[in-house]
């Protein structure tokens, strides 16, 4: 009887046992399932954001170049008469120029038929589908970009824009570029990743930027073909097969011509290691579930052993993670960092451990990530996401991207988790678009947008006097010496401006050989006097150019304008001011600046 009473316990424990051993580990199989579905969102949640936003900037760097069309037809009326020897010297002068337009730029009637061109011959055909979609967008009132077409082997992407004379549409101005040669494809080039695929594509799939340059005007996959007319410019996931492969890609739409940015890879690279880790503790929980009944009695032991299996899988999960994870205490301290910190900062394990975390942050985001770490710590499991700046152990800085989860009442951690990746290369990107955005490409300067945003700025709580420079002679120099020495000469005078002016003065290139110089602060006209005459000075000195010296000189108009002025009245006035120059011969024949309402130091009547 006690035998069997003996027995009966026996297998009860063993019962028992099995039954908390199958719990815990179907327990451990749902955690890591919903931990596994959590981390999916995020990195879905997170590449659709980096494709949105870099489909964002490519349609920013479209319009861009119809502005440049926009911006170049103000500055050059077309007389549209067939064969115009002037028209055709203003297209060549665009494309001579232009960092987009340099394979051609055309002026058609309304219909299509070419009036005048920078090319005689590699123009595509005017019958080409391509005209249709481009002139559909100039009827609907919106600049015009068409499709890829093919030129001799080469593929051109057409932008057009209107050319409007009495209010009304009369012509349309057209440029051409090669996309195989546009900063977008080597932007695409630079950032070049094994682990996915980048392309820009027109509405018929073909290829007109991407990572891969031998690429270009070849068609995407037809599951993404399929994708493009419903694409939207907040993105969209199309997962397909290619040779038995999953695939994923990201297809943002909203682009002007039915144009989209693609970013592919395959599912297993888009999973990660998480997936596969995922799978691996799957079958090790079940695999304990078969030892626990197969050996209950070495269930002490295989409690232990089992725990250090866990820190093993844990460590390794976190090996190979190309994620930075560490845990911070409620001072800031690191008392915990991932083996990746040795990838994504240098720092070798443990370096960091016991180190305040802000003692490697950027100067000048300290405060913003001391302050939200305050913030975080108030509020009981907290989110916060943010981007800051952290040295690494080389002492530069990279840019980071943060998720910081507030696990102080979490007895396992105590602490803050921090899960961070390196946006450097991003950022790079994004910085670049910006800056080729706001500034002239041939001379590095602000240019006309920027510096009107900063004369708005600056009007709404200063004086600001407004120089306009036009130069004396560059059009000569063009003529004889051609444009490339033309486009040095105008970076060299864009050199001489630079080192007149004051540290917070702003220098931009308008358009041509014209600059603006902006001077905030500026009250006493004596001040806007003085710079008027290092100006001309500077400019009249001769310049060395191809081996020749050249001579020219520069008109400056000068306005003071008062405070809340309107920034648009105030640049006219400077304008007007150096064409009172130029009509009376130039800044050479008249070395007194003419202001806005003065002539030489006199106040004009009205």
């Amino acid at each position: 009887m006690r035998r069997f009473v003996k027995r009966v316990r026996n297998w009860l424990a063993v019962l028992v046992s099995v039954l908390l051993l199958a719990a815990a580990g179907i327990v451990g199989i749902l955690v890591n399932q919903s931990a596994l579905r959590a981390a999916d969102s995020v990195h879905r949640a997170d590449s659709l954001a980096l494709a949105v936003n870099n489909g964002r900037l490519t349609k920013q760097l479209k319009m861009l170049t119809a502005a440049e069309l926009n911006d170049f037809q103000a500055e050059h009326p077309m007389s549209l008469v067939k064969g115009d020897p002037e028209d055709t010297r203003a297209l060549a002068t665009l494309t001579a120029k232009s960092a987009t337009f340099g394979y051609a730029a055309l002026i058609t009637d309304l219909k299509g038929a070419v009036l005048n061109a920078s090319r005689r011959d590699g123009l595509p055909a005017m019958n080409d589908p391509a005209w249709q979609s481009l002139r559909k967008q100039l009827a609907a009132g919106q600049p015009g970009f068409s499709p890829l077409m093919t030129v001799d082997g080469t593929y051109v992407e057409a932008v057009a824009v209107p050319i409007v004379q009495n209010g009304k549409p009369a012509g349309v101005l057209v440029g051409l570029n090669a996309v195989a040669s546009t900063s977008l494809q080597k932007y695409l080039e630079q950032l070049r990743d094994e682990t996915h695929t980048t392309v820009v594509v027109d509405s018929a799939g073909r290829i007109g930027a991407t990572d891969t340059a031998s690429n270009v005007g070849k068609r995407i996959d037809p599951a993404l073909i399929s994708a493009l007319p419903s694409a939207v410019a907040a993105g969209t996931f199309v997962e397909y097969t290619v040779d038995d492969t999953a695939m994923v890609a990201i297809v943002v739409g909203g682009m002007p011509g039915g144009w989209a940015y693609v970013r592919t890879q395959t599912q297993q690279s888009f999973d990660g290691a998480v997936h596969a880790k995922s799978q691996t503790l799957n079958v090790t929980l079940l695999a304990m579930l078969l030892i626990g009944v197969a050996g209950i009695t070495l269930l002490g032991y295989r409690t232990v052993l089992q725990r250090r299996r866990s820190d093993m899988r844990f460590q390794a999960l976190f090996q190979h993670a190309p994620d930075l994870v560490s845990v911070l205490d409620s001072q800031g301290r690191l008392s915990y960092s991932s083996p990746s910190a040795a990838k994504v900062l240098g720092f070798e394990t443990g370096v960091l451990t016991g180190t305040s975390v802000f003692d490697i942050v950027h100067p000048d985001d300290r405060s913003y990530i001391v302050q939200n770490f305050g913030a975080l710590l108030a509020q009981r499991e907290a989110v916060l996401r943010l981007q800051c700046r952290v040295r690494s152990a080389h002492g530069t800085f990279r840019w980071l991207e943060l998720t910081a989860s507030n696990q102080m009442h979490n007895p396992a951690l105590n602490g803050v988790v921090i899960n961070a990746r390196d946006i450097s290369d991003t950022r790079a990107f994004q910085e670049q678009l910006e800056h080729e955005a706001s500034h002239d490409a041939l001379t590095g300067l602000p240019n006309r947008r920027r510096m009107q945003d900063v004369l708005g700025a600056s009007l709404r709580n200063d004086a600001v006097a407004v120089l306009f420079v036009d130069l004396d002679g560059f059009k000569p120099v063009n003529d004889a010496h051609g444009h490339e020495a033309g486009d040095e000469l105008l970076r060299q005078v864009a050199a001489r401006l630079s080192a007149c002016i004051r540290e917070n003065d702003v220098l931009s290139r308008v358009g041509g050989d014209e600059f603006v110089i902006l001077m905030p602060g500026v009250l006493d006209e004596s001040d806007a006097e003085a710079m008027h005459d290092r100006l001309q000075e500077a400019v009249e000195a001769p310049f060395l150019i191809d081996g020749h010296e050249v001579v020219i000189g520069a008109s400056v108009g000068v306005h003071v304008a008062p405070s809340a002025c309107d920034p648009d009245e105030a640049l006219r006035a400077a304008d007007h001011a150096m064409y009172t120059i130029k009509k009376s011969g130039g800044g050479r024949a008249q070395h007194e600046p003419t202001f806005a309402g003065w002539v030489g130091r006199h106040r004009s009547e009205p």
